[in-house]
C-alpha cells in the first residue's frame, strides 16, 4: 500500500503528469481521495516551487551577465542572442499560457492553466511573462489546492456512483500487494 501512494507522489511531481490526471487514477485504482489528494498536491507543489525557484536564479543571473556585458561593451555576443531569440519559437503549449496570461493575467494563467497546459508549464510561463516569485508561488499554489479538491472529489463520486467495488480491488492495490 505504502508504495501506491509513493507512486501517487512521484508521479504528481513529474511535469508530463499532473494532479490532475493523478487522482483520478489513483481513485479508480483503489486508493482512497483524502491521502491520495494530499500526496499529490505534495508532489505536484514541491516540483512547482523549485521551478519557481530554479527560473527566478537563472533570471538574476542572466541579468547580471547581461549588466556586465554592457558595462564591457561587448557587441557581438548580443548579435547571438539575437539570433537566438530568433531562432527560438513559442511551443503551442507557451502560445496557450500566453493567450490565458494576456487575457486572463497571472491568476488566470495559474488557475486555468494546470488543466490545459501543465502546472509547471503555468508556473515557468508566470515567471517568464516578468512575474514576481512570491505572486506566481501563491497563485499556484492555490491553483493546485482548487485543482486537488475539485479532482478528488470529483473522482471520488464518480468511482463511488459508476465503480462501487473499486476499493477492494483496484488495480494498484492489486500492483503492489502480489
Amino acid at each position: 500500500m505504502f508504495l501506491s501512494y509513493l507512486l501517487v507522489f512521484v508521479l504528481a511531481a513529474i511535469p508530463l503528469f499532473e494532479l490532475v490526471a493523478v487522482i483520478p487514477l489513483a481513485v479508480i485504482g483503489g486508493l482512497s481521495p483524502v491521502p491520495t489528494a494530499i500526496l499529490a498536491f505534495l508532489g505536484n507543489a514541491l516540483t512547482v516551487i523549485l521551478l519557481i525557484v530554479f527560473v527566478d536564479y537563472v533570471k538574476k543571473w542572466l541579468r547580471k551577465r547581461k549588466q556586465k556585458r554592457m558595462q564591457g561593451g561587448i557587441q557581438t555576443e548580443s548579435i547571438m542572442e539575437e539570433a537566438d531569440a530568433e531562432v527560438m519559437e513559442e511551443s503551442k503549449k507557451e502560445k496557450r499560457a500566453r493567450v490565458l496570461f494576456d487575457k486572463y493575467g497571472l491568476p488566470g494563467l495559474t488557475i486555468i492553466g494546470p488543466f490545459f497546459v501543465g502546472s509547471h508549464i503555468s508556473a515557468f510561463m508566470g515567471m517568464s511573462f516578468g512575474s514576481k516569485k512570491k505572486l506566481v508561488t501563491s497563485w499556484m499554489m492555490i491553483s493546485l489546492a482548487l485543482w486537488t479538491v475539485i479532482m478528488a472529489v470529483a473522482s471520488s463520486y464518480g468511482v463511488t456512483s459508476f465503480m462501487p467495488h473499486v476499493e477492494e480491488e483496484g488495480f494498484l492495490i492489486r500492483l503492489f500487494n502480489n
